[in-house]
């Protein structure tokens, strides 16, 4: 069974390590654009480059509400 995700694009936050960076490559080599959020961004960057094009790093902390509650709209 496929699933193409080409054209789509997937948050996925903690991808710094462990199951959120093995599910990054996996959806990138499914054809998603990804953007990687982790609080540690020096190891999302990392995780960035070895996905290449379709991958963007960002500094995401989950545990900081206000940024989370604006209905995606940067503050």
């Amino acid at each position: 069974m496929t699933f193409p995700l080409t054209g789509r694009t997937v948050l996925i936050a903690g991808a710094s390590s462990g199951i959120g960076a093995h599910f990054a490559g996996v959806l990138a080599a499914a054809g998603a654009n990804v953007v990687l959020g982790a609080r540690r961004l020096d190891r999302t960057q990392a995780l960035a480059r070895e996905i290449g094009y379709k991958a963007l790093a960002v500094m995401l902390d989950v545990t900081d509400a206000p940024p989370l509650s604006r209905n995606g709209r940067a503050p």
